[in-house]
């Protein structure tokens, strides 16, 4: 089907990989409501896993010159620990009502830190292993959890490059874990493969260009980015 829409679905897709990557958490919150017009919930599952691998390495090359060793292990062994129990139960829950659930989480949050601009999560062991536990599930049921990551690194007050750097480190643990899950789920088919090389070269570029747009964005713009994407994912996921 996707063929036939083929330009469409790559512009729409180039599209999400620069906003998750000025957001700083990656492209699967924007791809996977844009994939869900041209494919069935588990083979979008499947082939956001696949993308998201190609997009996390590009990020790692292009913004390697920092990353958060502590926050890495704290929330990315929790992430990598849950995504693989919610890829494993993503065949058995309806994803329209997990949708709901955490769009409306995403809605109040962001409202929250943007409203109450000295409200602030404690950048602490425990925050970053519930941050890493929430989202690796979220990633695991629904094939993105990088919204809830944002929201729990944006309390530690990283820099955007280390911001990003770190979130696409722990992600690639992430998309690695369930990529292998998805394919025993049996989501991953043979007809869709043909859109990886273009996911690859989609992710490179859009990257390179979020880069760029981040180079002209201060600390406190680019914070206040991530709050406003956060809450346009939530009202999406609430009203389609």
């Amino acid at each position: 089907m996707v063929s036939r829409y083929l330009p469409i679905f790559i512009i729409l897709s180039l599209i999400a990989e620069i906003l998750g990557t000025v957001g700083g958490f990656g492209s699967s919150v924007f791809f996977v409501p844009v994939a869900n017009f041209f494919f069935d919930f588990q083979s979008v599952l499947g082939i956001t896993a696949l993308y998201h691998l190609s997009s996390n390495i590009s990020k790692i090359a292009i913004f390697k010159k920092g990353f958060d060793k502590k926050i890495v292990l704290f929330l990315g062994i929790p992430a990598i620990i849950f995504v693989s129990i919610g890829a494993y139960f993503s065949k058995y829950f309806n994803p329209k009502i997990l949708t709901y659930i955490l769009g409306s989480f995403l809605v109040i949050l962001s409202s929250l830190f943007l409203i109450f601009k000295k409200l602030k999560v404690n950048p602490d062991k425990k925050n970053a292993i519930i941050g890493g536990a929430l989202s690796g599930l979220s990633a695991g049921l629904l094939g993105t959890g990088g919204a809830i990551r944002g929201i729990t690194l944006s309390a530690f007050k990283l820099n955007k490059n280390t911001f990003i750097a770190t979130s696409a480190i722990i992600d690639l643990g992430v998309d690695s874990t369930r990529a292998v899950i998805y394919f025993f789920n049996g989501y991953m088919h043979k007809h869709d493969l043909y859109l990886v090389p273009i996911l690859l070269v989609i992710s490179v570029l859009g990257t390179w260009i979020g880069k760029k747009i981040l180079d002209k964005v201060s600390q406190e713009q680019f914070r206040n980015f991530v709050l406003i994407l956060i809450l346009g994912i939530g009202i999406i996921s609430l009203v389609f």
